[in-house]
């Protein structure tokens, strides 16, 4: 197969593994990482590897730690289907090391990515985690997991550690003060950041307009 022809393949792969989400992890939700990562490419890193970036924006939540309960972060349906598409061994470790650094995973914890093409596919995940459509994706993950929509009296945390971030309850709206609001500082490419600020304010309008109703403050006398 070409390289072309490998990634429509994995295309239609992940659209029928995520067909049934919804959790806002669904097929669209990897569509929408995959053309961001395209736009980052052509905009900004025209020195990255189109194969890498594409391939791993397309396969990077098929082993989403939440979803599964594997014993460790290695992507094992990604490199299965990788080897089913017999792609060279270090095009696999490229992208599994992208996918097993991709997630945000504490606002004190370290990124620990480090190369170009998974510095793109990171930020073309964070950006559809904010904006109008993170904040969709937001309540969707949060009616999902059964949460509440907000909670006052349990304020957010901003967590130091993996397991203290995995194991948090809170509320849908902490969820914007302990991750959101913080992914446009931490986008690593020009065009990302760009992008990112825009979307950034989309929130904090949304959460300053959520507290007035909360509040019954936006209800004339």
């Amino acid at each position: 197969m070409t390289l072309e022809q490998i990634i429509q393949k994995t295309a239609e792969y992940v659209q029928q593994e995520f067909s049934d989400d919804s959790s806002g992890h669904d097929w669209w939700h990897i569509y929408r990482v995959w053309k961001n990562a395209i736009t980052i490419c052509d905009h900004d890193a025209e020195r990255a590897d189109r194969f890498v970036v594409e391939l791993a924006a397309l396969l990077h939540d098929l082993d989403d730690w939440k979803f599964n309960e594997a014993e460790d972060e290695t992507p094992y349906r990604a490199k299965a289907w990788m080897e089913s598409c017999q792609i060279d061994s270090q095009t696999m470790e490229t992208v599994c090391e992208i996918i097993m650094h991709i997630s945000f995973k504490g606002g004190k914890v370290e990124n620990k990515m480090n190369s170009l093409e998974g510095f793109i596919v990171q930020d073309a995940d964070r950006l559809d985690a904010i904006g109008a459509i993170g904040i969709g994706r937001a309540f969707a993950y949060g009616g999902y997991k059964n949460r509440p929509m907000y909670d006052p009296e349990l304020p957010p945390q901003i967590h130091a550690t993996f397991e203290q971030y995995k194991n948090s309850k809170s509320a849908t709206i902490n969820h914007f003060y302990e991750k959101l609001l913080l992914l446009k500082d931490m986008m690593n490419t020009e065009t990302a950041k760009q992008i990112a600020q825009q979307r950034h304010e989309v929130m904090v309008q949304f959460l300053e307009q959520f507290m007035k109703e909360w509040e019954g403050k936006d209800i004339s006398s």
